[in-house]
């Protein structure tokens, strides 16, 4: 049973028990023979709802305790969301950090150009594996749920008319859901 319907079946029962001891208190101020066993009753019964109402308010005190701890387990959860793709990213820094400590002879040279190639291709590759998908725009029809057109220019041949001429920047899904849209220029 859920704790709503246990909550209802609290309620109903507890309103019961007090308008059963509304009647009995009623019915006592009448005198009767049975004057002894309505003070019984009547004692069960206050006995019966103080139970109840106990059971209703720990009930609401364990449900209240259930939503804070819910809460503060989604803040814990959103603060250290990042961490291991951040701690996968730092080595990509590290060599970032080593590029900009060469000298200026240095960075002229081929192979500077080669080992920031390599970095870019670190860095990519740490992001596919974290599910980072280039979305592929030029030369496709334009899809406004995948594509923000930036400008239209008159399409270079016939074949590209509505279709994406150039990407200006790349549109990008993360497991399979958009993260950026892709800025491209269209044919018209």
């Amino acid at each position: 049973m859920s704790k709503k319907q246990d909550k209802e079946t609290l309620d109903e029962q507890l309103n019961d028990a007090q308008d059963v001891a509304e009647n009995t208190d009623q019915e006592s101020t009448e005198p009767t023979d049975n004057q002894s066993d309505n003070d019984n009753s009547e004692a069960k019964l206050m006995q019966e709802r103080d139970e109840l109402r106990d059971k209703y308010l720990r009930l609401m005190a364990e449900f209240d305790n259930f939503k804070k701890r819910n809460i503060r387990e989604r803040m814990e959860l959103m603060n250290t969301a990042a961490r291991d793709t951040m701690t996968a990213l730092l080595p990509v820094l590290d060599d970032f950090d080593r590029a900009q400590h060469l000298s200026e002879d240095q960075k002229n040279s081929p192979a500077f150009q080669e080992g920031i190639e390599l970095v870019y291709h670190k860095l990519f590759s740490i992001l596919k594996q974290r599910g980072l998908e280039p979305m592929e725009s030029t030369g496709l029809p334009f899809d406004p749920e995948l594509h923000a057109a930036i400008t239209e220019i008159p399409a270079p041949t016939e074949e590209l008319k509505g279709k994406i001429v150039d990407t200006i920047e790349r549109g990008y899904t993360l497991k399979g859901k958009i993260i950026r849209h892709a800025k491209v220029v269209t044919g018209k």
